[in-house]
């Protein structure tokens, strides 16, 4: 089942380019499937280019985890690197 989540990452100064350049990788888009289905993530960037925002639909949640703190041996160098911190909200949908 996918869990319908919102993450919001604030990047380090001038880390943008290397962070959506490892995103759009073959090794990121390799681990980024594993932790959702990435033909439905929805992102975006402020327009500081210090925070980005990505709505994801998670099919794994420890692997989301590691992913993005750091113990994924893949992406933890460069979310190392590259991020300041991060916040992950579960999303539900209100009907009106």
């Amino acid at each position: 089942m996918e869990t319908e989540t919102l993450v919001v990452a604030h990047l380090k100064e001038g880390m943008l380019e290397k962070f959506m350049g490892f995103m759009q990788s073959d090794a990121g888009m390799a681990e980024r499937s594993k932790v959702a289905n990435v033909s439905k993530t929805i992102g975006t960037v402020a327009p500081d280019k210090k925070t980005v925002m990505f709505k994801i639909f998670v099919i794994n949640k420890a692997a989301l985890k590691a992913f993005i703190d750091g113990s994924n041996p893949v992406s933890g160098p460069v979310m190392k690197e590259v991020m300041e911190s991060y916040s992950v909200y579960e999303l539900n949908k209100v009907d009106m």
